[in-house]
């Protein structure tokens, strides 16, 4: 309890860094800038793995537990 103040401040650099290299500002990403970020990594996930058919199952079974 006595070192509070060091660890403290070593809190504030790590922020400090943080910010400096471009921290997001606070609040919610646009739905379309997530899928836009998403949809290039999940797209090579079904090309390397080849799961093309497992994405469908699973998409399908998605689709009626939400009752579509």
């Amino acid at each position: 309890m006595a070192d509070t103040a060091s660890r403290t401040m070593i809190r504030m650099q790590g922020r400090k860094a943080f910010a400096a290299f471009g921290g997001r500002p606070s609040g919610r990403r646009h739905p379309l800038v997530a899928t836009a970020m998403v949809l290039p990594l999940a797209a090579l996930l079904v090309v390397v793995f080849g799961g093309w058919e497992a994405v469908v199952t699973q998409a399908s079974s998605v689709g009626v537990m939400l009752g579509r």
